[in-house]
């Protein structure tokens, strides 16, 4: 399985109730595949914010992605939780649905060995075909898979990737020793040009929302040799890739990407709580990079 350069983890719309909005769903699939060059969507990903979605909702986004999408890209279903069972039991149900993969993320709070990590892994991958991304997010999880973990997880026919958050040393050992069918993601977006050279696939990204045409036009640039044009292309993103995460100051994600996309006019409505909208100081930041970036465009 393939899931192209640059992957999406898409925001989940919410009308003004805090309710799934299902008609800017469609509207925002159409946006991220039609203008901003997206291959694939991770639904109900960190960015989706998973952790308060019911079981319902999550296949519902599952299904209506699928469905909407259409095989115009391919969807990854967030189906990890730090409950191998309860793992196994909603990959099991997106599979039904026709999803195109699961994204794992490492357990959180229970806080497991690599021994633990691996088995957790290796059992909801047993239960299912889909193909599997693994998901390494320290910052999130406290604890983090090494790089001998991932490669012994490489293993496994249908663990086919990695989005990594770990430093670019980590990346490039698993890109160095990972079997072929096996690929490195970037988890974060400020670095998806260094960990590209140093032997990563892509990037699954939250600026892609706003940013995804620039941001293929750069891994196309780097990956065609033109080393220069990608460079400059990062120079340009950079402020967007660290103004979405630091308006001026540390924001949750995806506080500002929702609200960026807001002002774009796709509307994709607020967080839920325990996450609360910007400030009015964040919104004026990211309006002056929304501006920024198009007077750069």
């Amino acid at each position: 399985m393939d899931f192209g350069r640059l992957v999406t983890a898409m925001v989940t719309p919410f009308d003004e109730n805090g309710q799934i909005d299902w008609d800017q769903t469609a509207k925002l699939i159409d946006y991220l595949v039609e203008n901003q060059k997206s291959e694939t969507l991770v639904i109900s990903g960190t960015t989706g914010e998973s952790p308060t979605l019911s079981t319902e909702e999550k296949l519902n986004l599952f299904d209506f992605a699928v469905k909407h999408a259409a095989g115009r890209c391919k969807i990854i279903a967030g189906t990890g939780s730090n409950s191998t069972e309860a793992s196994i039991k909603l990959t099991k149900e997106a599979e039904k649905l026709g999803v195109d993969g699961a994204l794992m993320v490492v357990p959180y709070y229970n806080k497991p060995n690599q021994e633990g990590m691996y088995q957790h892994f290796k059992a909801i991958a047993s239960s299912t075909s889909l193909p599997i991304m693994l998901y390494n997010v320290p910052s999130r999880t406290v604890v983090s898979l090494n790089a001998q973990t991932i490669l012994r997880l490489a293993q496994i026919h249908n663990i086919v990737a990695v989005k990594e958050c770990a430093p670019l040393d980590q990346v490039a050992a698993i890109a160095a020793a990972a079997p072929a069918h096996f690929k490195v993601y970037s988890g974060e977006d400020s670095v998806t040009l260094p960990t590209l050279a140093v032997g990563a696939y892509g990037i699954v990204s939250v600026a892609s929302h706003i940013a995804g045409t620039d941001m293929k036009a750069m891994i196309d640039a780097y990956l065609a040799g033109d080393v220069l044009t990608a460079a400059k292309l990062h120079q340009k993103l950079l402020p967007v890739f660290k103004g979405l995460f630091e308006c001026p100051h540390p924001v949750p994600n995806p506080v500002a990407v929702k609200y960026a996309l807001n002002e774009l006019g796709i509307k994709v409505g607020s967080v839920r709580l325990p996450l609360v909208p910007a400030t009015e100081e964040e919104q004026s930041h990211i309006r002056s990079l929304l501006t920024a970036q198009a007077v750069q465009g």
